[in-house]
């Protein structure tokens, strides 16, 4: 499944995949963001943090009519505000979306699948 733009110059279709890893990739530039768990713990592993070319695990994009919606699992440092966290990766997705593809999304949810404890 791919996110159709149309433009004046024709129309554009920007795949799952490469929102996904745009988000991935603006996600875990935030403060307090250890990296990116997959949306399938058990299967995959319950330590696993996601490299960049794997962030299409941890990233759901879903389009429902002329909505776009992103599902994004994600692990935190150890002593940030969780609800603070959360909200900046909320806010740079949707910022980062906007700018480099011109996609707005209806809504970024997060859900938070560990907690981990950085070295200085």
């Amino acid at each position: 499944m791919s996110i159709e733009l149309k433009t004046k110059y024709g129309q554009i279709d920007i795949s799952n995949d490469v929102i996904a890893t745009i988000a991935g990739g603006a996600a875990v530039d935030c403060y307090g963001i250890v990296g990116m768990a997959s949306k399938h713990q058990i299967k995959d592993g319950l330590t696993d943090i996601l490299r960049r070319e794997n962030f299409t695990r941890g990233v759901i994009v879903r389009q429902e009519n002329e909505e776009v919606h992103i599902d994004m699992y994600i692990i935190v440092s150890y002593g940030t505000k969780i609800s603070e966290v959360a909200h900046n990766v909320q806010s740079k997705v949707k910022y980062t979306l906007d700018k480099t593809v011109g996609l707005a999304a209806d809504s970024v949810n997060i859900y938070v699948q560990g907690v981990r404890v950085t070295n200085p």
